[in-house]
């Protein structure tokens, strides 16, 4: 038995809305590390959910954003190479206590601003590769 594209899809697409949700409360209420934790949720998520719509099979099991991109042959630019590489970092960054210090450091207010609207941005525009206007 096969899976179910559109479930599947659907499924990685509500979790990266309620993750874009999340990310923007957190980034209200100044809590900005993990406000940035979520930025990086949102874009696997879609990411996931373009992987999926264009494979027709399952994610693979990695949080590296640009490895996700690559599978769905998304045309990058580099400066959204590099925007995709530094948000992969908010996943561990925000995880594991050998880099938590350092990266709640560089969570302030100008950094996460700085990314929070990279990641919204970058949202915005692979909502619109998974779900084009018709």
């Amino acid at each position: 038995m096969g899976i179910n594209i559109k479930e599947v899809i659907n499924y990685w697409f509500k979790g990266a809305e309620r993750n874009y949700e999340t990310a923007n409360y957190l980034y209200q209420g100044r809590r900005y590390a993990d406000c940035l934790f979520f930025c990086h949720l949102m874009l696997e998520k879609i990411l996931k959910a373009l992987v999926v719509k264009k494979t027709k099979s399952h994610a693979p099991y990695t949080h590296k954003l640009v490895d996700l991109a690559k599978l769905v042959k998304i045309k990058l630019t580099k400066e959204q190479i590099n925007y995709l590489t530094e948000i992969t970092e908010f996943n561990i960054a925000a995880r594991y206590n050998a880099y938590k210090f350092d990266f709640y450091k560089r969570s302030n207010r100008a950094y996460t601003e700085k990314y929070f609207k990279i990641s919204k941005d970058l949202y915005l525009w692979l909502k619109k590769q998974l779900y084009p206007k018709k």
